[in-house]
């Protein structure tokens, strides 16, 4: 009877095993570069990279392979300040991916000719607290909405009750 054989297909014993999963490319980073003085942060969002300031999301960064046209810098506003922001940005448009038709969400492409010099301009109104450029926190939009709630409660109409 033969004697067995030992296993030696383990792992070699290199830096593989332990190496570091390494983070994807920042997105367009020059515009995080021309915000830094606001301390932006961000965090990944649909494959993508959301930028907030003060806990406010301003941009998100996109540069995927899939649905290129959408690549950019997504700005967050409003839909009553697109018409102005298009005088502003020529360039900048609906976003496909969303299928949603229209949101106040714009980008500014990737490949259009003026995308640098146009994602550094949006850059300089978020700076400038421009009241284009919306800035949606969670806690913001919870408090939003049940403010408005209390509003369109209807009242008592019990006469000389207190309301509890």
């Amino acid at each position: 009877m033969s004697k067995p054989r030992r296993n030696t297909a383990f792992f070699p014993l290199d830096d593989t095993l332990f190496a570091v999963k390494q983070s994807k490319a920042v997105p367009h980073e020059f515009v995080l570069d021309a915000i830094a003085p606001l301390s932006p942060s961000t965090r990944p969002m649909f494959g993508c990279l959301a930028v907030y300031v003060k806990e406010k999301i301003v941009l998100v960064l996109r540069d995927k392979l899939k649905n290129t046209a959408d690549n950019g810098v997504w700005l967050a506003t409003t839909e009553e300040r697109h018409e102005s922001l298009r005088r502003e940005f020529p360039n900048m448009r609906s976003i496909t991916v969303l299928e949603k038709g229209v949101t106040g969400w714009r980008v500014v492409p990737a490949d259009a000719p003026d995308f640098e010099e146009a994602a550094l301009r949006a850059c300089e109104l978020i700076a400038a607290g421009d009241p284009g450029t919306r800035r949606v926190s969670l806690s913001g939009a919870k408090k939003a909405a049940k403010s408005s709630k209390r509003t369109t409660e209807p009242r008592s109409t019990t006469k000389g009750r207190a309301r509890p």
